[in-house]
């Protein structure tokens, strides 16, 4: 069997670096589900998404975040499709997405991260990770105003709402949805999140190189307690990669409690096995293993890069204040 390759997905077969290669895999489940819609709503989706990340869409500049990047957001909204397209075949006697809300669902997990992009008249940030503790609200304006750009006004205020799943800053059972079928939507997109990145071949790799380094940037690194105390939650990005399995902990329980375990649809997609855990649990082992050995030598998978630009330079943790937390 082929070893899996860094750039591609779960299955080893869709490269998740190449928007074009991820649309066409989406749009191949969207006209199996439904013959006779036109996916040319998709196609303007992945379009403009890969214009935005790219810095080529108007009032924006590109993605200067390296590890929540394009790969990622395709990762991710390719995950969203093969869990929808799962409920979907499973929905027997139940209600049905149909396929306006799946292509809400795709649209939404393409700009899930968007609040990371930074607008090319900000002279406040430097980089979009600054943005981390608040990039959800700034996602769910961006797609108030986008969702009337693919001919979906109506649902505008929703789309904002189902991005919510994806973060913290409001408690899921405080996001506002008009029916259950918007709630289950937003816990596959929330469970998406979270499986896709978690099974990417180069996840622990990441975490070390490229998300310390935001953490450090969103203040995520460090926070002060109500005391006026200082305290250090992740020291470099080798102590990130020693913490992962108890973050692994924390992701479990939420996608099987907050988000009502929406995450084991995507088993009816792969025809009852369920890849995307198994890459997470094969990460998180591997994770363990470095832990106990503190040996981080072991990470020697080459990342891609998905970015326009090149990659933001290490940074210390001293380079940001550590963030007030109630």
């Amino acid at each position: 069997m082929q070893t899996r390759r860094n750039e591609f997905d779960v299955t080893n077969q869709v490269k998740t670096t190449d928007s074009i290669a991820v649309s066409n895999e989406i749009c191949k489940i969207y006209q199996e589900l439904y013959p006779d819609p036109n996916p040319d709503v998709l196609s303007q989706a992945f379009g403009d998404v890969s214009r935005l990340y790219a810095g080529k869409y108007p009032g924006y500049v590109s993605c200067d975040t390296s590890y929540h990047d394009l790969q990622h957001v395709l990762d991710v909204t390719l995950a969203m499709a093969r869990l929808m397209d799962g409920y979907e075949r499973a929905a027997h006697g139940t209600e049905h997405f149909g396929e306006r809300l799946f292509r809400l669902g795709i649209i939404t997990a393409l700009f899930h991260d968007c609040g990371y992009i930074r607008h090319v008249k900000d002279t406040r940030h430097q980089n979009g990770a600054e943005y981390t503790l608040y990039h959800v609200s700034r996602g769910a304006r961006f797609l108030e105003e986008y969702m009337p750009k693919v001919g979906m006004p109506d649902l505008a205020g929703v789309a904002a709402q189902l991005l919510h799943f994806t973060g913290y800053e409001v408690p899921v059972q405080q996001i506002k949805v008009p029916s259950l079928a918007f709630r289950l939507l937003g816990n596959l997109l929330g469970s998406a999140d979270i499986i896709a990145q978690m099974a990417d071949r180069c996840y622990l790799e990441k975490c070390r190189e490229r998300l310390y380094p935001e953490f450090v940037l969103g203040g995520i690194a460090r926070r002060r307690k109500k005391d006026g105390s200082e305290e250090v939650l992740f020291e470099s990005g080798d102590d990130l990669v020693f913490k992962t399995p108890v973050f692994h902990r924390s992701a479990s329980k939420r996608m099987d409690e907050t988000l009502g375990g929406a995450y084991r649809y995507v088993q009816r997609h792969f025809g009852g096995q369920n890849l995307y855990l198994e890459e997470m649990e094969r990460n998180i082992r591997f994770a363990r293993t470095i832990a106990e050995n503190r040996d981080l030598s072991m990470l020697r998978r080459k990342l891609p890069n998905t970015n326009s630009e090149s990659a933001p330079a290490k940074v210390e943790e001293t380079d940001r204040p550590a963030i007030a937390v109630a």
